[in-house]
């Protein structure tokens, strides 16, 4: 009998054609920011949800396949937890470009207990793996500790995941201080638009949300990562948009799931 809360793929009904006109959002800048706006309610994603992308970058068009996979996991510290996971590979010209990343997510509350990522782009190269103790504000990796400015705080990947909890009315702003990493707080929430959108998996009603959030180690110092979530119960993010270092736009777009040969493909 098919799950009628996460229906199979082929239940998701794209859209009607384009609507002659989109609600666009003019001058978000100078829209006050909501400071306690947080993600609650039931979660739109559960164990089991696998995505697939294709992935472009800068001017190289087409060049790689990408995943978000909610899967199970064993408790971490007595806590039970699901694990979240983001991978990708791509070129640069004969360059690899890389992205690992690993979130273990409460299955109690939204807050993250530990972040791992192993990166390599261009000149860099990033492999870490963070322990956060949400109950104690704190966090820790190998050669650093930190406080945290939330109880339920979260790392790069489970905000993606948060975002789908959000309300998402055209023209909000959120402001969100839940990073684990207080130093890297406010995260900025901007709600900017709904838009039909065609990708590899077909055309979809959606909602254009941008995060923005502190990044002294890249970027100039400011981060901006933009998603197009299906506009109905489930928030599908069916393209996500950001900046690599050197080598420019990374572009991924939803694609209907190939064989499960193919997927494992990307593992680290």
């Amino acid at each position: 009998m098919p799950d009628p809360i996460h229906p199979p793929w082929n239940a998701l009904r794209p859209t009607v054609p384009l609507r002659a006109a989109l609600l666009l959002v003019g001058l978000l800048g100078l829209a006050p920011a909501a400071r306690t706006q947080e993600p609650g309610g039931e979660r739109p994603f559960a164990e089991g949800e696998v995505l697939a992308y294709q992935v472009s970058l800068g001017r190289h068009g087409r060049s790689g396949t990408g995943w978000l996979r909610v899967e199970p996991a064993p408790p971490l510290r007595e806590e039970p937890v699901v694990l979240l996971r983001f991978d990708f590979e791509t070129k640069v010209g004969p360059v690899p470009v890389r992205h690992h990343s690993r979130s273990w997510l409460s299955a109690r509350r939204m807050a993250a207990l530990r972040y791992e990522v192993d990166e390599r782009v261009p000149f860099n190269s990033v492999r870490e793996q963070v322990d956060i103790f949400p109950d104690e504000q704190r966090w820790a990796r190998r050669d650093e500790r930190g406080r945290s400015a939330s109880t339920e705080p979260l790392d790069e990947l489970s905000f993606l995941y948060a975002l789908r909890m959000l309300p998402l009315t055209p023209g909000s702003v959120s402001r969100l201080d839940r990073h684990f990493d207080a130093r890297r707080n406010p995260v900025v929430v901007r709600v900017l638009r709904r838009e039909v959108l065609r990708v590899p998996a077909g055309e979809f009603s959606t909602v254009l949300v941008e995060m923005e959030v502190r990044d002294p180690k890249r970027f100039g110092g400011r981060g901006v990562l933009r998603l197009y979530l299906t506009d109905d119960e489930r928030r599908l993010p069916v393209r996500i948009e950001s900046q690599v270092p050197v080598a420019g736009q990374l572009v991924l777009e939803l694609q209907p799931p190939p064989p499960p040969e193919t997927e494992r493909k990307v593992e680290p």
